[in-house]
Parts: C-alpha cells; sequence; structure tokens
C-alpha cells in the first residue's frame, strides 16, 4: 500500500468526515488496484478515522435546521450511506414540522392576513425545493401547527 495512498485520504478525513463509500470514490483514481483501496478503507475504520455513523451525525447537524427529510435522506443516500444508518438519523432528528416552520418564518417572516393563490404556491414550493413532505408544507402554509 502506497503512503501517498494514505496521506491523502488522510488529508481528506483531517477536513471533514466523509462516508466509506464517498471516500472510496474519491480515493479510487490514486489507488493501484480496488485490493489496495479496500484494504485502507479498513484500517482506517479500525483505527476510528472513518465512520459512516459520525458522518451522518455531522452530515445531519449542519443540514437538518435547512432542510427537510426528504432532502436529508436524498443527501445520505447518494453519499452510500446504509437505509439502517439513515432511517436512524431522521427518526432521531428533530420535527419535520418544526423545522419547516422555522424554514419558513425566517424566509418570510409573519403570516400576512390573507395568502394570494400565486403567493401561496411560491412559498410552497420553496418548501418543497427545501425537501420537507407536502402534509408537512400544506399545515405550515395554512397554519396547523399552531394546535399542537
Amino acid at each position: 500500500m502506497s503512503g501517498t495512498l494514505r496521506e491523502r485520504a488522510l488529508r481528506l478525513l483531517a477536513r471533514r468526515e466523509h462516508a466509506r463509500a464517498e471516500l472510496a470514490r474519491k480515493l479510487a483514481p490514486y489507488a493501484e488496484s480496488s485490493a489496495e483501496l479496500e484494504t485502507l478503507l479498513d484500517d482506517l475504520y479500525t483505527r476510528r478515522l472513518l465512520s459512516d455513523e459520525r458522518y451522518v451525525e455531522m452530515r445531519m447537524h449542519t443540514r437538518a435546521a435547512r432542510f427537510g427529510n426528504a432532502r436529508l435522506a436524498y443527501e445520505l443516500r447518494i453519499q452510500g450511506v446504509s437505509e439502517e444508518l439513515v432511517a436512524a438519523a431522521l427518526a432521531d432528528s428533530a420535527d419535520e414540522l418544526v423545522r419547516a416552520r422555522q424554514v419558513w418564518q425566517q424566509k418570510y417572516g409573519a403570516r400576512p392576513a390573507a395568502l394570494g393563490a400565486a403567493e401561496r404556491a411560491r412559498q410552497m414550493r420553496f418548501l418543497i425545493s427545501r425537501g420537507f413532505s407536502g402534509e408537512t408544507v400544506r399545515r405550515v402554509i395554512s397554519g396547523d401547527y399552531e394546535d399542537d
């Protein structure tokens, strides 16, 4: 195993946490063989320098306040995180309705007396683009969250 591959992996991990599949993708062009890459990744995992659990925790901490469950799950899945970790992270995250309401209030402030159809649609599109579920968006826009 070449020292430069290990050094490259450690430089990447020093900047931020990486999922195992993400780090493998980044290092693959520099590895002499897939066996060498797998050996390095296994070694990093046993030394606790590489952890999908820490990656999920970091990702959820930095992104959950701005995005809905659908977007967070998508981002974790494309980085190669297992379904079990994705499900556990979403179960442990704050209530999606509360997060959606906070995102909406930050963008639009206080609720106007009456929303026109165009403005209502614009606000709904904004929240849906952030990955919030349709039901959550409907409740935030209509103000159904006050009775929780």
